[in-house]
């Protein structure tokens, strides 16, 4: 999991609010642009957080997702955001070697990619609005882009898996206009990441990935299927990947990193 670290008080005012929904909490930290237009842009990511809920939850047995898969509607008939995610998450699938699914035991399920989706989505729409920095949350897992004031770039811990309380890192988004940290792992939630190819827990000697990318969406995929993959396969199709960069904990308390961590880190 990912924490915002505090930056400087000379920064420009602080616009955050609070959202649960998608059996998580949202929170968001946005800074500069014209107060007003902000705080409706806000108001409108959340809402649609909680449409996000409503349409993907397979928890839900009215939503969209939890019908298509049934086979009680068409892809046709679903929100046109349902044929995006799957899009992407098809793409995903194809990039980690079908390490990364958007189905479970046979079932459609695109969990492993809404949150990311929407979380990075929520942060654009507010930016889009005129503000100079947004950084948002969801449950970790974090979208940054622009900064909180001037000279002074988003900062996000990393926690340490073995040390609870404790940062495995601090990742900085200094030099860049947008950054996305996303951690998947077993400490927090237990074994709920599956391997594909079994349709069982991912056996893995990993107990957290943290990756560090650009967009969130992606972020959170590569995270889920490098933690799937394992500590030596993983390590090596990250550093495949480009502008990813990442951090992988094993049980047995090793430290591994891509070769472009460092730049990332402060």
């Amino acid at each position: 999991m990912a924490d915002p670290v505090a930056g400087s008080a000379q920064t420009p005012a602080a616009v955050r609010r609070v959202e649960e929904t998608m059996g998580t909490v949202f929170s968001f930290d946005v800074r500069g642009g014209e107060p007003a237009a902000v705080r409706a842009a806000l108001e409108e990511a959340a809402a649609e957080l909680r449409r996000v809920d409503e349409v993907f939850s397979t928890y839900r047995e009215d939503s969209e997702v939890s019908r298509l898969a049934r086979g009680e509607t068409t892809l046709a008939r679903c929100a046109p955001e349902v044929a995006e995610v799957l899009e992407l998450g098809a793409q995903a699938e194809r990039a980690s070697g079908g390490w990364f699914s958007t189905s479970f035991r046979g079932r459609l399920d695109p969990t492993g990619i809404v949150k990311g989706w929407a979380v990075e989505r929520a942060a654009r729409h507010i930016a889009a609005a005129g503000a100079s920095g947004v950084s948002v949350n969801g449950g970790g897992d974090v979208q940054m882009l622009g900064a909180p004031g001037a000279g002074r770039p988003w900062r996000v811990g990393v926690s340490d898996p073995l040390r609870p309380g404790g940062l495995a890192a601090v990742v900085s988004a200094a030099g860049t206009d947008e950054l996305a940290v996303a951690t998947s792992g077993s400490t927090e939630r237990g074994a709920h990441i599956v391997d594909p190819r079994t349709g069982r827990s991912a056996v893995t000697d990993l107990l957290s990935v943290t990756v560090v990318a650009p967009r969130l969406t992606w972020a959170d995929c590569w995270a889920t299927a490098a933690f799937a993959m394992g500590a030596r396969e993983g390590l090596r199709w990250l550093e495949s990947l480009d502008g990813v960069e990442a951090l992988l904990v094993t049980a047995g308390d090793e430290v591994r990193w891509t070769g472009g961590l460092a730049a990332r880190l402060g």
